[in-house]
């Protein structure tokens, strides 16, 4: 699960190295965020020549997180770091 306020990792090549998580779109009064939920967030980090910009608002969804995933069959999956792929309006990645 991810918070507000979290510093999550970039799994994509927009040229943002590392976003604080600023809000869960669709979901009223959530404060987490899981795999798979959208969220806006705020670009912390960035390469000068890249398309986002350091202070962007953007919106990503959630690729990986800390907190293991149970499967139905007892088995469960976590990563490393939590990370975030930044998408457009018609959310397709950027």
């Amino acid at each position: 699960m991810i918070q507000m306020r979290s510093i999550l990792e970039i799994a994509d090549n927009t040229g943002a190295k590392r976003v604080a998580m600023i809000g869960v779109l669709h979901k009223r009064s959530k404060r987490t965020a899981i795999i798979g939920d959208i969220i806006t967030a705020s670009v912390k980090e960035a390469v000068p020549d890249g398309v986002v910009k350091e202070g962007e608002v953007v919106k990503a969804v959630v690729v990986r997180t800390c907190k293991p995933i149970k499967r139905p069959d007892g088995s469960s999956v976590r990563f490393n770091s939590n990370a975030i792929v930044i998408i457009d309006n018609q959310q397709n990645p950027r």
